[in-house]
């Protein structure tokens, strides 16, 4: 018969209560890795860009009239 703890009472819940402990920390560091992307300037790079692929389709669609 193996050990038992008050904490623990047998091996398979020590393995589910070390497994939730290991999947929270990860979850704790994947949220503060998540704060320090810079959202702001990739939303601006992604504006700008947008905007430029827009204006060269609308410049490409001339004809050689409006040039």
């Amino acid at each position: 018969m193996t050990d038992t703890t008050e904490d623990q009472p047998n091996e398979i819940l020590a393995a589910a209560a070390e497994a939730k402990q290991q999947a929270e920390a990860a979850a704790a560091a994947l949220k503060d890795k998540a704060k320090a992307w810079p959202l702001a300037r990739i939303g601006l790079g992604v504006g700008i860009g947008s905007a430029a692929v827009a204006a060269a389709v609308l410049f490409a669609g001339r004809t050689r009239k409006d040039r």
